[in-house]
């Protein structure tokens, strides 16, 4: 007994260390602007077998377990925050990369397969399938730092994609591990039936079990710090009852987030706070066991193979797949090129790489390894080099700043408001307001300030100032407003060049905008405000980052409030050549242009 309780007590040392230096080292990477999944998979390769921790860890099925755990919560959580903007601006163009772009991923990195490994046709396959899923949750770390953040489209987009090809990468790789298992029992159309049957039983208990999981909390009275649990333990039940009928359960909690955070629910502020920091560690567990499971010395042979693989699959295969996936849907050049350049791999890939070596297929150790390098080189090339892409193209857009609020109090559900509070940061446009002339939005009240330790009336007719603590009664529709009422505002040197040098109301007259200056006006312009007929022109909901070409400039939505756009940019051609890679691009272009002009003399 005393021998049994030493073994746990080191495993728990060695596994709580772990945890805890993968999340101090995480800060540094942070700054380093690496990314910081990256730092756990490192973290333990070197604890493992190869690395001076010398841990020798080979146990494929429990990193399977814990790995389709962590997966059913990194994608619950995914759809929990999925706001309704990004499920309208990204349904049908990340439905469109989950299928057909995993499809068309899967097929080239086959063929490249059956050239440099020596793989059959299903085995190629097999291994792009494992291959083909994408990890945007690191791009959005890198991407969401300080006063900046990505053209609210692309971002969607790869949100969706990145919570709905998961299912797809999984169902082909068991498909195609079934396939070689029972050689000649299986064909295509069997295949394409169970695809359907898997993908309609996983969107069923996806959107019923979400309901169901929404109308229990708002229903049952329970300590307040059991609706986390709750809501977790919830999302595992109808991944495990779907993954029991045959159904996709990963498809199935992705939807039931998404069900679950379309509306406001019970102790909601609660439940994602819990599920931030449960998704976290659940990241932090799987990395740190797939680099345990690693051996650097046993993949060296298929280092040349498996660079090739990874260089075809991100200069070759993403490229295509994205522009083919996303042709009918009006992306612009540099979003196509960003989201082309960012198809970041993750712990899915390395996660189904461990299906060959569990099912016991010939040279099952290959997928897990080819897997493994494709993903590290992701992280590093990809990863580190995603943010000064964005910038390079002009997708940056100002981050939108949302101070943190508290819930001070819950309420019946009758009162359809929370109690809660806000902190109010230096440079707030709150400052410019007392208490009782807060431009609050409808059905919103306040209750009081708390400053230094007392209590100020709602009447109070001084000034806010800053750290005061302002408490009031908001209705859930309205808490984005109040958001952006306390938030920091924006400073000169937050502007971020390609937006616009001029700004102007979008309720302004056209044909006012344009005698002003000196724009052409167009025939479909007349009788319109700037901001109808720019919406009008986008043709699709409008995000921060939208332009439209009127020759010789370009005018650019530089705010929205929903479907509105609230301001309007006007950006000189000029500007936006001196974006760094647009310019390399033209400089380029000349170049080519001489040397065609010169060869035909």
């Amino acid at each position: 007994m005393l021998i049994l309780m030493e073994s746990i007590s080191v495993t728990l040392l060695v596994g709580a260390g772990l945890v805890v230096l993968s999340i101090l080292a995480s800060a540094y990477a942070t700054r380093l602007g690496a990314p910081v999944l990256l730092i756990f998979l490192i973290l333990g390769m070197l604890a493992g077998q190869d690395g001076p921790g010398g841990i020798v860890f080979n146990d494929f099925h429990l990193t399977y377990m814990v790995g389709s755990v962590a997966l059913a919560l990194i994608l619950f959580d995914g759809g929990l925050r999925t706001t309704r903007t990004v499920f309208r601006l990204a349904l049908w163009p990340g439905l469109s990369l989950a299928t057909v772009g995993v499809l068309i991923t899967a097929v080239i990195v086959a063929f490249v397969a059956y050239e440099v490994l020596s793989f059959g046709t299903v085995e190629g396959l097999l291994l792009g399938a494992i291959l083909a899923s994408t990890d945007a949750a690191a791009v959005f770390l890198l991407l969401s730092r300080g006063n900046r953040a990505l053209n609210m489209r692309v971002q969607a987009t790869l949100e969706a994609e990145s919570g709905m090809n998961d299912p797809m990468a999984v169902f082909l790789t068991i498909s195609c591990v079934e396939w070689l298992l029972h050689a000649g029992e299986t064909g295509p159309l069997m295949v394409a039936l169970s695809l359907v049957l898997q993908m309609a039983g996983g969107a069923a208990f996806g959107l019923l079990g979400g309901w169901a999981l929404r109308w229990l909390i708002d229903r049952i009275e329970l300590a307040v710090g059991l609706y986390p649990i709750l809501v977790a333990a919830g999302a595992l039940v109808l991944f495990a009852a779907a993954n029991a009928v045959g159904a996709s359960g990963f498809l199935a909690v992705y939807l039931a987030g998404i069900v679950m955070g379309s509306k406001p629910f019970r102790a909601q502020q609660m439940v994602i706070r819990f599920h931030d920091g449960l998704v976290w560690l659940a990241q932090v567990v799987m990395f740190l066991l797939l680099g345990l499971l690693v051996t650097p010395t046993e993949f060296l042979p298929l280092t040349i193979p498996s660079l090739v693989i990874a260089f075809a699959l991100i200069f070759v295969a993403r490229p295509l797949a994205v522009l083919v996936s996303l042709l009918p849907f009006r992306f612009d050049r540099p979003s196509l090129a960003f989201i082309s350049s960012v198809g970041l791999r993750g712990a899915v890939p390395i996660f189904l790489g461990c299906l060959p070596v569990l099912a016991g297929l010939p040279n099952g150790r290959t997928y897990f390894d080819v897997a493994f390098v494709m993903v590290l080189l992701s992280l590093v090339v990809q990863g580190w080099t995603a943010p000064a892409l964005a910038k390079a193209l002009g997708l940056e857009v100002p981050a939108e700043p949302e101070p943190e609020a508290s819930r001070l109090f819950e309420l019946p559900d009758a009162a359809d408001r929370d109690i809660l509070g806000w902190r109010i940061p230096e440079g707030s446009n709150a400052l410019d307001y007392s208490p009782s002339t807060l431009p609050l939005p409808p059905r919103t009240g306040s209750l009081g300030v708390v400053r230094e330790g007392r209590i100020l009336p709602p009447t109070e007719p001084g000034k806010l100032e800053a750290d005061d603590y302002v408490i009031l009664l908001v209705p859930p529709e309205q808490r984005h407003a109040v958001d952006k009422l306390f938030a920091a505002g924006g400073s000169e040197g937050d502007q971020i060049e390609g937006l616009g040098e001029f700004m102007f109301d979008p309720t302004a007259s056209f044909e006012l905008i344009a005698k002003e200056y000196g724009l052409p006006l167009p025939a479909d312009a007349k009788g319109l405000t700037v901001g109808d007929w720019l919406a009008r022109r986008i043709g699709r909901l409008p995000v921060v980052g939208d332009r439209v070409k009127l020759a010789p400039v370009e005018l650019t939505v530089r705010a929205t409030e929903g479907d509105r756009i609230t301001l309007v940019g006007l950006e000189l051609e000029e500007a936006r050549a001196r974006l760094p890679l647009l310019r390399w691009i033209e400089r380029m272009r000349r170049k080519m242009g001489g040397r065609r002009g010169r060869n035909e003399d």
